[in-house]
């Protein structure tokens, strides 16, 4: 029995809908995810309490309050002044004795304090891990038996002018997140691989498309289509093993790992969007236009370059935002060749980070603020794509009214 086509019309028009909105509703809610964690930062504080944190102390008394065999944060108000912890510590005689550990607090505002100096730890030694934490440290019987008692200060909710115009990156020691280095690196590193890459692909493609006879550009275009599946990981080890020693040779510098490195392997890893895109958009271009142009006396120079790539100026465009976009998210390949150095530069020779990279190298072992500052990053890539790319986009409309 056959099922009526206006049946299966009206199901496969549902099932369409059904999956268009299911995909429009999972990119939103990724895009929402993502900036919900990177706006977080800059709007609240790391946590509302005082945390302590003690290590091999089976019984310990803070202000008062017992707590044994506590394997978890110890949390206070934030707003604390005093904290007096007593225990019992085995010296390296054995004996049991008591010590006192007062840590005195200068609370502010908005879950802001200082932890003031100096600190009453009696025999124990005190040590600074990072700007929000204070670790001391107690000797026992033996070195691994030493008993440690931790407080971590809330981390403030941070400045997004800091932020975006920071000069320095210091996640894990001085709690510092700077990424103005970062923006810039990623911004230096896409337009130097557009200013190469582009007109050595439009040439290509205008190459392919109005000189070669049709097979062998066939041939020519399976080649391009080739290069565009190579992993960006072969990009990058091809430009460690063979770019970065020829920089390293040629200029005599120490490291070959830097700007120009990253600028030439991203500038051939986005020629084959280009060259594939523009081929087929030169191609699109009616005949008429060309005969028009060679029927006046143009040469078919003039008139591939005068007549057809402006009619086409569109599509290319398009080639353009799509090979822009490649080199904005690529990540494995720039941190293989650009040295990964977030500093600002003054020489294409020099040592770069990007915000992808960034978000890569950390985001392993990245945890609490310095995981949702990754998030921000994220956000301001985010940006800068839709920002360049509603612009590149306006101005293409403005071209087609035109």
């Amino acid at each position: 029995m056959m099922i009526p086509r206006r049946i299966t019309d009206i199901f496969f028009a549902w099932l369409f809908r059904v999956f268009s909105f299911t995909g429009a509703v999972a990119l939103g809610a990724i895009v929402i995810f993502i900036f919900v964690q990177g706006v977080e930062p800059f709007l609240f504080p790391t946590t509302q309490n005082l945390r302590l944190v003690v290590e091999r102390i089976d019984r310990v008394t803070v202000n008062g309050r017992v707590y044994e065999n506590q394997h978890e944060f110890i949390e206070l108000p934030w707003d604390t002044k005093t904290i007096i912890v007593e225990f019992e510590n085995r010296d390296g005689s054995g004996n049991l004795e008591d010590c006192t550990l007062v840590f005195n607090l200068a609370p502010t505002k908005n879950y802001r304090t200082t932890l003031l100096l100096p600190i009453e730890t009696g025999n124990g030694t005190i040590t600074h891990p990072d700007a929000y934490t204070s670790s001391v440290n107690y000797p026992g019987a033996m070195a691994g038996l030493s008993q440690r008692i931790h407080i971590i200060l809330p981390e403030p909710a941070y400045n997004v002018f800091s932020f975006l115009t920071g000069m320095d990156w210091l996640p894990t020691d001085g709690k510092v997140y700077g990424i103005l280095p970062m923006i810039l690196g990623s911004v230096f590193v896409c337009l130097g691989a557009l200013l190469i890459g582009v007109p050595i692909a439009l040439l290509c493609a205008v190459f392919m498309s109005e000189f070669l006879p049709d097979k062998l550009a066939s041939i020519f275009r399976g080649g391009v289509e080739l290069l565009a599946g190579i992993p960006s990981v072969v990009y990058g080890f091809f430009g460690l093993m063979v770019i970065v020693p020829f920089i390293r040779t040629t200029f005599r510098i120490p490291s070959g790992s830097s700007l120009l490195a990253a600028v030439l392997v991203l500038s051939v890893m986005i020629l084959p969007t280009i060259i594939v895109v523009s081929e087929k958009c030169l191609k699109a271009v009616p005949r008429s236009r060309r005969e028009a142009s060679l029927a006046v006396g143009a040469s078919k120079m003039q008139t591939s370059f005068h007549v057809v790539l402006p009619h086409a100026k569109s599509g290319v465009l398009a080639a353009i935002i799509l090979g822009f976009s490649r080199a904005v998210g690529e990540t494995m390949a720039v941190i293989l060749v650009a040295g990964n150095s977030p500093q600002l530069i003054t020489s294409p020779l020099q040592s770069v980070r990007t915000l992808t990279a960034t978000i890569a190298l950390e985001m392993g072992y990245a945890a609490e603020r310095h995981a949702n500052m990754l998030f921000s990053v994220g956000v301001v890539l985010l940006i800068m794509i839709f920002i360049l790319n509603g612009l590149v986009l306006a101005l293409r409309r403005g071209d087609e009214d035109g």
